[in-house]
């Protein structure tokens, strides 16, 4: 059994018949062993056959040293590759980025944008094919590629940061050379609409029971509607509708001597206005000497302003406040300082009429970032002609309506009534259906702007409905916007919020300057003066006695204690 067993077991090895023969003839210690040594050496081939490295391989491997230059030699590799992809990537030295703190929609008050949630991706995508040299209709094409190719937004904060409300993000702008290099050498083309006149008027009658001014002319209902049909020649209402010329017996009047100015030729200018005494005046800051040079910086302001301003010595002469170019402006159309606010704005091209591009900023921002580098990274890089940011939070008309009322920006009633007015045109809420639209709220205290007609429509346009309806232009602007992209080819690019915040930073309101508290004068640290040793012997001190040193040292400890506090604050 043992045997048969046994037998079984080495079956592979040698015959059973063999074995039991050798038991027979009485040699069976002899043949246990023979088969014992045959089976190990077979065994022994076989390991030999499995090991699929030498035995030298196993012993380096086994050494330490060995094992450590294989790791050193692996890490250079692996850096020498990095580089390679790195070098192969990396974009030009010359590129400047500002970088302010990141509070970056889609992650706007560090929650998750509900506009983002449609937006997001669409952006990216845009973002990505945004850099297909030659990228400029009309426009030189630049003889490298473009240095913002790689650049990306960094990650968002993470959900569970505190909510810190809108903050700049980072942008890629060129260098002002290579800026002023990518500007168009040509005007854009207008879509559909080549010539574009005003209507002039001298006697304007209110004919509907409608807001609108005798600035503006009250254009009738059916004016208003025919004015959004476009055409190849069109005449439109767009303020001064008296006069001979904008700023001359028109009603926001100009001096003679700065009306001469604004009819010169400027490839690129910079507005802002004060009105009401309204805001501070912020130097822009930044500015490169060819923009000092080329780009004239214009800032309006009512008699009120001007007044205060030469009684406080802010304005001499001159005319010039800093780069500002003071432009005073009399019998001013409204008593509403915000609306009067609204005609330099909206109707730059009537006030400069041989300006290509325009950089309109409010009178409570400073622009820090140089016009070149923001003209080409808004409008010549986009290939667009009309740039403005979107609302950092709200991108819905009637959502943005109920923020005006609750937060009491104009009478009630007139913004129902405006609303309604709307809706019985055909405005619905805003839903991702309107991509790529991307927003019908804007933060329009930004207007980036090349002239050509059919800008100069828009904002004619946008322009009557604030003269007609509210002051409150966010609540017009969608509709206008529409109305004309239904009838031609054209776009607006509305970019990020904390994108404008980037390159413009906002101050407050006079009003409330004036009644923030006096900063805290810093606390000067003085040492502390020397002990006057004269007449008094050295290493002798005199004891007090009694009452005398209980109160010396409560009026230490008083001393410490206020110096404490001083030194808190």
């Amino acid at each position: 059994m043992n045997g048969g067993s046994l037998g079984l077991r080495t079956g592979s090895y040698g015959l059973l018949q063999n074995i039991n023969g050798a038991i027979a003839g009485g040699g069976i210690s002899k043949s246990l062993s023979n088969v014992r040594k045959s089976s190990t050496k077979m065994l022994s081939v076989i390991r030999e056959k499995e090991r699929p490295l030498p035995n030298a391989w196993y012993r380096y491997m086994g050494c330490r040293k060995f094992s450590m230059l294989l790791l050193i030699a692996f890490a250079l590799l692996v850096f020498a590759l990095g580089s390679f992809v790195v070098n192969k990537d990396s974009t030009s030295p010359n590129v400047l980025q500002r970088i302010g703190t990141l509070g970056i929609v889609p992650y706007v008050n560090g929650g998750h944008h509900e506009a983002s949630q449609i937006l997001g991706e669409k952006d990216k995508k845009k973002d990505e094919n945004r850099f297909q040299i030659p990228a400029f209709k009309g426009a030189s094409v630049l003889p490298f590629r473009h240095p913002c190719v790689n650049f990306t937004f960094p990650p968002p904060p993470p959900p569970t940061r505190r909510r810190l409300g809108p903050r700049p993000c980072p942008v890629c702008y060129l260098p002002v050379d290579q800026a002023i290099a990518s500007m168009p050498s040509s005007s854009s083309a207008s879509p559909v609409l080549h010539n574009l006149t005003y209507v002039l008027n001298e006697n304007p009658i209110k004919s509907e029971p409608h807001g609108d001014s005798d600035f503006g002319g009250y254009p009738s209902l059916k004016q208003r509607n025919d004015s959004f049909e476009i055409k190849k020649s069109m005449a439109v209402h767009c303020g001064f509708i008296k006069g001979s010329k904008p700023g001359h017996g028109t009603g926001f009047d100009f001096d003679e001597s700065d009306l001469a100015e604004l009819q010169q030729f400027h490839d690129i200018i910079v507005a802002s206005a004060i009105f009401g005494n309204y805001d501070v005046i912020q130097q822009p800051q930044n500015i490169s000497e060819e923009a000092k040079k080329n780009i004239p910086f214009y800032m309006f302001v009512d008699e009120e302003t001007e007044a205060f301003m030469k009684n406080r010595s802010i304005l001499s002469s001159s005319k010039r406040v800093g780069l500002w170019r003071i432009v005073v402006i009399h019998n001013v159309p409204y008593s509403d300082a915000r609306r009067n606010g609204k005609v330099p704005k909206l109707l730059l091209h009537r006030i400069f009429p041989n300006v290509r591009y325009s950089i309109w900023i409010d009178g409570k921002l400073q622009l820090v970032v140089d016009p070149y580098q923001v003209l080409e990274r808004f409008l010549w890089r986009q290939n667009a002609n009309f740039a403005i940011s979107r609302h950092y939070r709200r991108f819905d008309v009637f959502v943005e309506a109920e923020a005006n009322k609750a937060a009491g920006k104009y009478d009630n009633s007139s913004i129902d009534e405006q609303v309604d007015f709307y809706k019985k045109e055909g405005l619905t809420p805003y839903s991702e259906a309107k991509l790529p639209i991307t927003s019908d709220v804007p933060e329009g205290c930004v207007l980036i702007k090349e002239h050509i007609p059919i800008t100069n429509l828009f904002t004619c346009l946008w322009f009557n409905e604030v003269d007609r309806f509210t002051s409150r232009d966010q609540l017009s602007f969608a509709i206008v916007r529409d109305k004309i992209m239904t009838k031609v080819d054209w776009s607006i690019n509305m970019f990020l919020d904390c994108e404008r915040r980037n390159f413009v930073i906002q101050s407050y309101h006079r009003d409330l300057l004036e009644q923030m508290p006096p900063p805290v004068p810093a606390v000067v640290r003085r040492p502390p003066a020397l002990p006057n040793t004269r007449g008094k012997t050295p290493g002798k001190r005199i004891p007090r006695r009694g009452r005398d040193r209980r109160s010396g040292s409560s009026r230490h400890r008083k001393a410490a204690a206020s110096n404490r506090d001083r030194n808190f604050f």
